[in-house]
């Protein structure tokens, strides 16, 4: 729980007759499409809770220690819905190394293929539960699935974008991420959560036949030797005009650059590689640490200090709706704008939006007059998802492919997913604790104070990658101009 590939050099090395660039782009696109279709599958599974726990979670029955009622129906405790939800996480982080690894010896296609397989197997898990350790199982395993599609997915991506359409890309990983929890968001109040777990398990079966049309990333093909192979590649997802000779060359130079397979010692040893996995690890970390999942979760009582009486359901659709656009805005202004400027607003923004709430809890809690002020945190909470989509929710997952050598790619994106899903986990299971013991102002205070060190560090230490091939990322790395 996401960029030009590993070393790969611009291979549009021609200049393509009139029209013929938007055709070569169009294959790109269709591709990241269907590798993206893994990201809908991880977000279903993310956004399913939201609409299911309450149907699963009743106050009023006897509930024995296997999860079942003495009528034979199925319901949930309070502590274990708390605990179908966390076990995702603590899947994610365990599916997210041998994701890595998996796609350097069967290759990124066959990976994310084979994703489909635990994620249906989970909703098969899901869909027949008679007790809440099946429930456990299932959202563990779909867990698996979501780490690993957190890992091959963006690595997929980088590989087949050229430098010109690099970012918006990148940010495909996210964009498709908030579309599957928009799907649950929208459909899921309004069905059993069966049914709701039956749709879900569309998504793996559309990403097996988009990945049968899906050709191998080029990158992994030229490693493994298959320079013909990875030509062929080049074509379908450039354009028949692509120069796959000065392409593959270009791929062939910088997989020349790291010899050797690449050992966990050297994301340690080599300057480069430390400096790439420090600031991918730091984005990871100001993600989460930026609220969130805080401020998701207070969407309903914000919406109704406000004055507000719509339906809780209708809030949730509010939220998915503003994630799907603003993300998708993203994607576009991504190339355009620069990833650190949008960095630089989104930590800023959220830092000043959780600093605005919590003054209005802490207003709140003192029994002072806030009816005047109603729409202060409801602006805060829309202002604060808006600049969070625009930025650090599809630019870490984007930025992790983009620094990595090729060498290292796949194990530094697997450390970097495990570290983001290790801090799901921490904040989910933890921002009760918070909010029992500083209270609701002081909570959002402490995110608001880790995006203000997040402003001061993406503008001092976060290098500017929008447009610059592998080796010129790897050269601002190792300290060069």
């Amino acid at each position: 729980m996401s960029n030009n590939g590993p070393g790969v050099t611009n291979p549009m090395l021609y200049d393509p007759p009139e029209g013929q660039a938007s055709n070569s782009k169009l294959m790109q696109f269709v591709a990241g499409v269907g590798v993206s279709l893994a990201a809908v599958s991880a977000g279903t599974a993310l956004g399913w809770t939201s609409p299911v726990l309450p149907q699963l979670e009743r106050t009023n029955v006897t509930i024995d220690v296997n999860g079942t009622t003495d009528d034979a129906s199925f319901y949930l405790t309070a502590d274990q819905g708390s605990w179908v939800g966390s076990f995702l996480a603590v899947g994610a982080f365990c599916g997210a190394l041998p994701a890595g690894f998996l796609a350097e010896k069967i290759g990124r296609k066959f990976t994310t293929m084979s994703l489909a397989l635990p994620y249906l197997a989970s909703w098969a898990l899901i869909i027949f539960a008679s007790s809440a350790g099946m429930l456990y199982a299932g959202r563990f395993l779909i867990g698996l699935a979501t780490g690993a599609s957190c890992v091959v997915a963006p690595m997929f991506i980088s590989e087949i974008a050229e430098t010109a359409i690099r970012g918006a890309l990148g940010a495909f990983f996210q964009l498709f991420l908030t579309v599957g929890i928009l799907f649950v968001y929208a459909i899921g109040p309004y069905v059993a959560w069966t049914t709701l777990s039956v749709l879900c398990a569309i998504f793996p079966v559309l990403l097996i036949v988009a990945m049968f049309i899906v050709p191998e990333s080029p990158t992994y093909l030229v490693k493994q030797g298959r320079r013909s192979d990875a030509a062929v590649a080049l074509k379908w997802f450039w354009g028949p005009n692509c120069n796959t000779q000065n392409a593959v060359e270009a791929i062939q130079s910088d997989l020349d650059a790291v010899k050797g397979e690449a050992k966990v010692s050297d994301l340690f040893t080599k300057v480069t590689n430390r400096n790439a996995l420090f600031i991918a690890l730091l984005l990871m970390f100001f993600q989460q640490f930026s609220g969130i999942n805080a401020v998701i979760f207070y969407t309903v009582p914000i919406f109704k200090s406000a004055g507000s009486t719509m339906d809780p359901a209708i809030c949730g659709i509010v939220v998915g709706v503003v994630q799907v656009l603003m993300t998708f805005v993203s994607s576009v202004l991504i190339d355009k704008a620069g990833r650190r400027i949008l960095l630089l607003q989104s930590s800023f923004i959220m830092g000043a939006c959780l600093i605005v709430l919590g003054v209005y809890f802490k207003l709140q809690n003192d029994k002072a007059d806030v009816s005047g002020i109603g729409w202060l945190p409801l602006a805060s909470v829309v202002l604060f998802i808006v600049s969070f989509s625009l930025g650090f929710g599809p630019i870490p997952w984007m930025m992790m492919g983009e620094l990595c050598a090729p060498d290292v790619k796949g194990l530094a994106s697997a450390l970097s997913v495990m570290f983001n899903w290790s801090l799901v986990f921490l904040v989910t299971k933890t921002f009760g604790t918070m909010q029992d013991y500083l209270g609701s102002d002081w909570t959002f205070w402490f995110f608001g104070f880790w995006m203000m060190v997040c402003t001061l560090y993406v503008f001092f230490k976060v290098p500017e990658t929008k447009g610059k091939t592998n080796a010129e990322i790897q050269a601002i790395l190792s300290g060069k101009n």
